[in-house]
């Protein structure tokens, strides 16, 4: 018996007003399965599906969907209703999914919040995403340092369900000015007297990082050290949140994922089929039209040498062999510099390292290639000039295609512009050129061979 779709059924039971019945259908499915139920929707039924749910239903319903689909969906609706949903939603998730609106959409969303809470949620939206400000939640513990070893567990008992949400294993412990000054262990707070100051029984002097610190300061932190969570503070040292493990997980997944959209062609975020359409079609275009440009380039080679294609028309079957094969050498020196450079493990200046550790590879892989293609057109063909004119070419291009790939990131990082993004349109084009130009030049060299 066939089952009808779970878009289809929320659809049907949308159309029929009954709250309940909704919410326990979304109750029984997994994240996944709302992600895809929701996405599935046309935009009034999505609409009229947030309104059904209470707040706190549809707070629940957005933290199983991608931030870019929940943002999309607080955006649908006004305000007053947003904002309700919003508030109900951990701190730094709202961060997240507001960080995905208009900033005066986000303004207007946060005049209708409590001014305590917006001001908290206006804070952390100043930091840039990638940094431990941006990645930070100040949903944290902290106690001064003269605290009652008695008065933290009777703090703890009595606030148990305000706390469950919060990383719990330890807390951080100030000065009278704010600043950080030690962490307790959850295990030496229950072994400790119950009259002694919490300041005896802390960890003085514990690592942190400042609010400012970058993505991969972090990355390198947590894979270092075996820390669940790690204090975040201000220039003054004053302690303002807390950074934990998941968090940077998910930021280094994400940060993954993007430039993987961005070397694909997909700019500024991700991009769902539910997504506007206009806005679709606009972010592909900026990525598409620019190469209409690139690809001309790299075709004038082949105009400027087309006597020579006519008059050995067999070259014609090994130019785009040549082009693709030098271009997935060239993406892979690509990927290795953009990694290096995300995790701080490669200056944008350091060239020369580039060029020592790929020319060597490159010059390999080339020979290996190179020697396989040409034994492969002197086979097809039986004529030993072609099989040298392409396996030359083949061979050159692959080690200059790596030397570019592993360098245009750097270039690009030196001048601000982002190399996810950038890199694999440059490095195309020029191995396109370079592939082109390698083999009709050493062709026309030989022309009455072939």
């Amino acid at each position: 018996m066939k089952t009808e779709p779970s878009n289809e059924i929320l659809a049907t039971l949308i159309d029929s007003g009954d709250h309940a019945s909704v919410e326990q259908f979304l109750d029984r499915l997994s994240p996944l399965e709302t992600a895809y139920a929701v996405s599935r929707l046309d935009d009034d039924t999505r609409s009229r599906l947030i309104r059904l749910l209470t707040p706190a239903e549809a707070a629940e319903m957005l933290r199983d969907l991608p931030e870019e689909q929940a943002s999309g969906l607080i955006a649908e609706i006004d305000p007053e209703a947003a904002a309700a949903i919003v508030e109900r939603l951990p701190l730094d998730e709202q961060v997240d999914i507001l960080g995905e609106i208009p900033s005066f959409e986000v303004d207007a969303i946060l005049d209708e919040m409590p001014p305590a809470n917006a001001r908290q949620t206006r804070q952390l939206l100043r930091y840039a995403p990638d940094t431990a400000g941006g990645l930070m939640t100040s949903e944290f513990l902290s106690y001064p340092s003269t605290t009652l070893v008695a008065d933290v567990i009777a703090d703890l008992q009595r606030n148990s369900q305000s706390y469950k949400e919060y990383q719990v294993q330890y807390s951080y412990i100030t000065d009278i000015s704010g600043s950080l000054i030690g962490v307790l262990r959850m295990r030496d707070l229950l072994l400790a007297p119950r009259d002694t100051e919490i300041g005896a029984v802390m960890l003085p002097q514990p690592i942190r990082v400042e609010v400012d610190a970058p993505l991969h300061r972090l990355i390198q932190l947590f894979e270092e050290y075996r820390f669940m969570g790690v204090p975040v503070v201000d220039s003054q040292e004053r302690l303002i949140g807390a950074v934990e493990r998941s968090a940077i997980e998910i930021a280094k997944e994400r940060q993954v994922r993007d430039s993987f959209l961005r070397f694909s062609g997909i700019v500024r975020g991700e991009e769902f089929r539910s997504s506007p359409f206009f806005r679709r079609v606009m972010r592909r275009l900026a990525w598409l039209t620019p190469n209409i440009a690139l690809n001309i380039m790299a075709a004038s080679v082949i105009a400027v040498y087309q006597d020579t294609i006519q008059a050995a028309i067999a070259l014609a079957v090994f130019l785009p062999i040549i082009s693709d094969m030098s271009g997935c050498s060239g993406n892979q020196a690509v990927a290795v510099s953009i990694r290096e450079l995300s995790l701080g493990l490669l200056k944008p200046n350091e060239f020369g390292r580039v060029f020592a550790k790929e020319s060597i590879g490159g010059l390999l892989n080339g020979l290996v290639l190179g020697i396989l293609l040409g034994t492969i057109a002197f086979l097809w063909k039986g004529n030993m000039h072609l099989g040298f004119v392409v396996g030359t070419a083949l061979a050159a291009n692959t080690l200059l295609s790596v030397l570019i790939g592993g360098s245009v990131p750097l270039f690009l990082k030196s001048l601000r512009v982002d190399p996810a993004l950038a890199s694999g349109p440059v490095l195309t084009t020029i191995t396109d050129m370079c592939g082109f130009f390698l083999v009709l030049s050493i062709a026309e060299s030989m022309i009455t061979n072939l």
